[in-house]
Parts: C-alpha cells; structure tokens; sequence
C-alpha cells in the first residue's frame, strides 16, 4: 500500500463560527483507493499557506510511502530542513496527515483506530463545553461593551445552567479579561473582580452539578495568576487553565505551587519533547493536547503515556473542526489517565454538517464510534460549498498592549 494523492480543504465556518473562523483539512487516498482523512490547528500563517505546507510536506515525505510506517514519516518531516525541534507549524502539518495515515491504516485493518494503539479503556468520554452565546460573535474581545455570558454573571450562570440541563457535567469560561501580543500582564482589579463574580454566579446556579473550568489564555505574570487564583479559588474550579504564557513552564510552576487549583495547558504546545519540560517542571497537573498541533495520534499517546506516570491525566484540547475531535476520541478512548474531552455543544450544527454521520454524544458522554479508521467520513462536498475567501488568522490575540 502507497499513498499516491493528497488534497486539502480550507473550509470557511460560518457565523458564529464556534470553533474557529475556518478548518484545514487533508485527505489521503492510497494506491489501492482507500481515503483517509486529517485536520491541522495551525494559524501561525494564513490557512491557504498552510494548506500548501500540508501538501508540501505530504509530497516530500508520504507521497509514494506506505501510511503505516508513522514513526519513519514523523522522524522525517520532524527533522525537514535541518530542524530537529518542535516547530509549531511544521506539527500542525505532521499532525494532520498522521491522523489521515491512521484512518487509512484503521480502514485497511476494518478496526477502530483505538482498537490498534492499545485498545478500548473506556466506553464512553465525559465531556464538557464553553459557554456559547446564543446569537453573535464567539469572540470575547470583539462583543467586550455588551452584556454576554463573557462578562455578565447572570447570563453566563443562565448558559451554565442550561448547558447541565443538557447533561453536561462541566462547563468552561475565560472571563478574565483582555489578552495581548505583550503578556503575561498584571490584572487588573477590575478582571479579578468579574472573575470571582462570574464564578460564584455560575456555582450557586449548578451547584456540585458540574465542575468549573477556569480560562485564561496565557496571559498573566506568574504573581498575576496567583492573585487570580487567590480570588477564584473559593467556588473550586477544576483547573485554572494556562494561567501564564506557554513559552516557561518554569514560570507556570511557581503558579502550581502556589494555589489548590490544579493547573491545566498544553493547546499551544507541540511534541512529547515539549510536553516533557512542563513534566519535568511539574508546571500542571493536567494536559490539554490539541492532536491538531500536538504531533498527532501515536505522538501524543507517547505525551499520554509519559504524563502517566507522573499521574497527569489528559483533557484533550479541540477549538477547532470535527476531524481533530475524532482524532481526540479515538485516543481518549484508550488512555487510563483520561479526565475529559472538550466538546463543542453536542457536536451539533456546522460541525455536524461537515460530516457524513455526526459525532455521538449522549446526556454529557461522548461514544466512541466503532467504524474503521477515525470513526467518521468528511462530506467534502460541503467542504467545496464553503471555501475560506480569507481574513483573519484562526485565533487572534489583540496586537497592543494593554497599557499603551
């Protein structure tokens, strides 16, 4: 079996563009016909130049290649060009055409890709969500002057509120205020004030219901996040997410030390050798891979597995398209020290459409599939009907300082 064709997909998400302005797709097809298929999280260039670095790559180190020899093709595109180290876009590119290999290889075997790396652990993945809006922009620092479940307690505990009554069991929000090009920044009092408020509205509304993931984006000093911390940590958060920028784990411990909520990263982060300095720092307690950006499956089962025996346990990280979520899946389902998956809704609406059959998720829980390969197929015909005509970058950080 060979690979002999590669074709990629920038796909525009219409408003409200939850998980992301667009998604970029690959798709395999072998010698002998079968197709598999990929999704970067890369927006360090504008998504059609990434799509030609896709191709790029898949011509210069699967084209003509068999799709199971993995460990060959990561070593090869890890080390393009005389690299060698974890290059955050050249991983987007390497994650999403490892994932089309094991679709491919899933397929070939008629087996569940999580039926090849380790075997099923569990029969369904506890999930959670961001508090959405319910009309507008997802986009906190564009609707910053109206009154939304960003910035308004009462709103935000509605939505919480909402989303138990569904069945979900955990609910996340990144009330903190504005961040820049130039964090990690003090906070200020006023972003302190509202975080605590919004927690506290948010717990008295779901009770011991659901647990409270705190985000932020990377964006405090080290003392910053532990003044933060101090004032969120009496309605119990499950994690305070990257509280500090991604680039010193070193900076990230002296936070994890300092408060009893655990610490939670990793969606910026690429490479087990990446991951291994957060480890090794003990900077968290919990990871959050995005298999996008990450290296890919067998990659971050290797993450997984050193996180292991540290006791982390992994919350596979999905801002993104439907095909990193069945990538998050499938490995999810094999992983002892798995804690949840971040789902976005009910796998409903856009990201439904783009698939042939949507993604299961039932009161809370998301089933695994039992098809072959990643568990679902892309409608690339919906693909074509909605082609990226360009704009922003996937995710933005504002580009002045907050203090000018």
């Amino acid at each position: 079996m060979k690979i002999t064709d590669v074709k990629t997909y920038v796909v525009a998400n219409p408003p409200p563009q939850i998980g992301g302005r667009y998604f970029i797709f690959v798709r395999l097809t072998t010698d002998s016909g079968v197709v598999g298929y990929g999704e970067a999280y890369n927006a360090t260039f504008g998504p059609l130049v990434t799509a030609k670095m896709i191709e790029d790559c898949a011509e210069r180190h699967l084209v003509g290649r068999d799709p199971h020899d993995i460990e060959t093709f990561f070593r090869r595109a890890y080390s393009s060009g005389f690299t060698q180290r974890p290059d955050i876009s050249m991983m987007g590119c390497v994650s999403a055409l490892e994932m089309a290999c094991w679709d491919i290889v899933g397929k070939e075997a008629g087996k569940p890709v999580y039926k090849l790396i380790g075997g099923q652990v569990h029969e369904r993945l506890r999930s959670y969500t961001y508090l959405y809006p319910q009309t507008g922009s997802v986009y906190p620092n564009e609707t910053e002057s109206d009154r939304n479940v960003y910035n308004n307690p009462e709103i935000a505990a509605q939505c919480a509120a909402e989303y138990v009554r569904q069945g979900f069991n955990a609910v996340k929000l990144d009330p903190a205020g504005p961040y820049t090009a130039f964090d990690g920044h003090q906070p200020r009092l006023v972003d302190i004030e509202l975080s605590a408020a919004m927690l506290k509205a948010i717990r008295e509304a779901v009770g011991t219901k659901a647990d409270i993931l705190f985000g932020t984006h990377g964006q405090f000093t080290a003392s910053g996040a532990l003044r933060m911390a101090r004032a969120i940590e009496p309605y119990d958060p499950l994690w305070f997410e990257e509280p500090v920028p991604p680039d010193m784990p070193e900076v990230m411990a002296q936070v994890a030390r300092g408060t009893s909520i655990p610490i939670a990263t990793g969606e910026r982060l690429a490479t087990k050798w990446e991951f291994a300095r957060v480890i090794e720092h003990r900077a968290a307690s919990i990871l959050q891979p995005d298999l996008g950006r990450s290296g890919g499956i067998l990659e971050t089962k290797k993450i997984a597995a050193m996180a292991e025996a540290y006791h982390i346990q992994i919350a596979p990280h999905c801002y993104c398209g439907p095909i990193v979520a069945a990538a998050n899946i499938q490995l999810a389902a094999t992983l002892p020290n798995f804690l949840i998956l971040e789902s976005i809704k009910q796998w409903g609406g856009f990201h439904a459409e783009l698939l042939k059959k949507k993604i299961e998720w039932q009161d809370g829980w998301v089933i695994p599939s039992k098809e072959p390969g990643l568990g679902v197929e892309l409608d690339e015909a919906v693909c074509e009907a909605h082609p990226w005509k360009g704009g922003p970058l996937h995710l933005e950080m504002t580009p002045d300082p907050l203090f000018p």
